[in-house]
């Protein structure tokens, strides 16, 4: 099955500051190994295979990895690798996304330099799924 890709509109970003909680440091690596494999089992590769894009799954309440460095006009692909819950993404100054269900994909471009944090809307708050994009020049 291809991935619906949901996208976020193409505009320049501005720095948070403070409008997001900062990213909470947990031992994830096991969660995260977990979420690598749904992602093959769904899309068929690993997600490093990915072409163009940098990829972070969402998974248990988790973007996997939480915190990614990419160069400015890098491409962000978040894939739900949930069996059964739905993700969106906000990134800051941007509406958020629709929904993305199991096997879908959200995808935003990031244009301005920073670190940018972005969050779950439906579980930012219960869950603090909440991760963070670091853009440096190219």
């Amino acid at each position: 099955m291809s991935p619906r890709l949901i996208a976020l509109a193409l505009s320049p970003l501005v720095a948070l500051g403070a409008a997001f909680p900062v990213v909470a440091e947990d031992d994830t690596a096991g969660l995260c190994a977990e979420a690598e494999e749904r992602y093959v089992e769904m899309f068929g590769a690993p997600s490093a295979d990915a072409e163009g894009v940098v990829v972070v799954k969402m998974y248990k309440y988790n973007f996997c990895p939480a915190a990614i460095t990419v160069p400015v006009g890098a491409t962000v692909r978040w894939a739900n690798v949930d069996k059964r819950t739905s993700h969106s993404v906000k990134v800051p100054n941007e509406p958020e996304s629709d929904r993305a269900f199991p096997e879908e994909v959200i995808e935003f471009t990031f244009l301005t330099e920073g670190d940018q944090d972005y969050l779950c809307g439906p579980h930012w708050e219960t869950q603090k799924m909440i991760g963070m994009v670091t853009v440096v020049p190219e």
